[in-house]
């Protein structure tokens, strides 16, 4: 059975967080987007829901945490190649974004990452899953 992931993820401007992933490249299914949500299509069956923070807060009792303050998640995204992560971070950091991290090579994988404007940590990351170390 084909799946989906649709992580949620709360924002404070809309039109800022949309020129920032606009400026990575990647696109909204205007379908699913409006003043109030945006639907970021990371991959065929990955994306990222870009809810306003009140709009956000309709779906949880709980509070939203700042992102700028404290990790709740780390969001990973594969890299065809290493110079595909470092010119992904490239971007982000031309668009706004920070990066919370140095990259890290660790011979199999080389690992590097960016914060969007909102505090999210998104980490970029090429692996050859060959040449990684059997795990016991």
């Amino acid at each position: 059975m084909l799946r989906q992931i649709f992580v949620n993820l709360p924002i404070k401007n809309m039109a800022r967080s949309r020129a920032f992933f606009q400026a990575l490249g990647l696109h909204f299914n205007p379908q699913f987007s409006n003043e109030q949500g945006a639907c970021l299509q990371i991959a065929d069956n990955i994306y990222a829901m870009l809810l306003v923070e009140p709009f956000f807060q309709s779906f949880t009792k709980l509070p939203i945490s700042d992102a700028h303050k404290s990790t709740q998640l780390l969001i990973a995204l594969s890299c065809d190649s290493r110079a595909e992560v470092d010119e992904l971070v490239r971007k982000a950091l031309g668009a706004g974004g920070t990066t919370p991290n140095e990259p890290r090579d660790m011979g199999f994988m080389y690992q590097h990452g960016f914060a969007d404007p909102d505090g999210h940590q998104w980490e970029v990351f090429w692996m050859d899953e060959k040449a990684a170390p059997a795990q016991v």
